[in-house]
C-alpha cells in the first residue's frame, strides 16, 4: 500500500523527534540518578561511575540529542503551523462560548499535548541556559561566574530542567500509547513503501 508525501514527511519528522528524545531522555535519566558534583568537590562518590559510557560521553549525548530535538521540533512546528493556528482558534472559540463538541478522547489528547508543549518549552529554555551558561566553579572554585543569576539561580534552572524533563518523558509516553495504532499502521506502510516493486512476468 502506498503512502502520501505528506504522511511520509510527518513520519520522518515524528521519527526524528522520537529518536532524539530517546537520546536526550535516557541520558537525562543517567544524570538524574548519578548526580553532579563530587569529582571537583569530593561530595559524590558516584561522579565517575561508568554505565555503558563515560560521564563525558553521556554529557555529549544529552547535549547534542537535546539540540537536535529542539531543531526537529521547531521544523515540525513550522510545518504544522497552519494546523496549530486553526486548532488554537477552534479551542479558544469553544472556551469563550462555553460549548464544546470535543469527545472525551480528544480532550484527553489535548491535555496531554498541552503538558508536552509546556514541559518541552521549559526543558528547552532551561537547556539553552546551561548550553550557553558557564560551567565549573561552584564545586571547584575555578569560575566565579558559575551562577550568572539570569532570571533565576542556577539551582532553580537545574530544578526546572530536571522536572520539566521528567514531565515531558511521562506525557510523551502517554502520547505514544494514545496514538500507538496510528504509529504502527503508518510505520508498516512507510517501510512497505520502501520495498522495490515486484514485477510479475506476463
Amino acid at each position: 500500500m502506498g503512502i502520501s508525501r505528506t504522511t511520509r514527511l510527518n513520519w520522518i519528522l515524528d521519527a526524528g523527534v522520537f529518536f532524539t528524545a530517546l537520546v536526550a531522555g535516557f541520558s537525562g535519566l543517567y544524570f538524574l540518578y548519578v548526580p553532579v558534583g563530587g569529582y571537583q568537590g569530593g561530595r559524590n562518590p558516584l561522579y565517575g561511575i561508568t554505565i555503558l559510557f563515560s560521564r563525558s560521553t553521556w554529557d555529549d549525548l544529552h547535549l547534542w540529542g537535546g539540540v537536535a530535538m529542539i531543531l526537529i521540533v521547531t521544523i515540525h512546528l513550522l510545518y504544522h503551523w497552519d494546523w496549530v493556528v486553526m486548532m488554537s482558534k477552534k479551542i479558544w472559540n469553544q472556551i469563550r462560548s462555553g460549548k464544546s463538541n470535543m469527545s472525551r478522547g480528544a480532550k484527553n489528547n489535548l491535555a496531554v499535548n498541552l503538558v508536552i508543549a509546556t514541559s518541552f518549552l521549559l526543558v528547552a529554555v532551561s537547556g539553552v541556559y546551561f548550553l550557553f551558561g558557564p560551567t565549573g566553579g561552584y564545586d571547584g572554585g575555578a569560575n566565579a561566574n558559575w551562577d550568572i543569576g539570569f532570571l533565576f539561580s542556577r539551582t532553580t534552572w537545574d530544578l526546572i530542567h530536571t522536572w520539566s524533563g521528567v514531565a515531558l518523558f511521562i506525557a510523551a509516553s502517554f502520547h505514544f500509547l494514545i496514538h500507538w495504532k496510528w504509529i504502527k499502521k503508518v510505520t508498516n506502510r512507510f517501510f512497505q513503501s520502501q520495498k522495490p516493486a515486484v514485477r510479475h512476468g506476463a
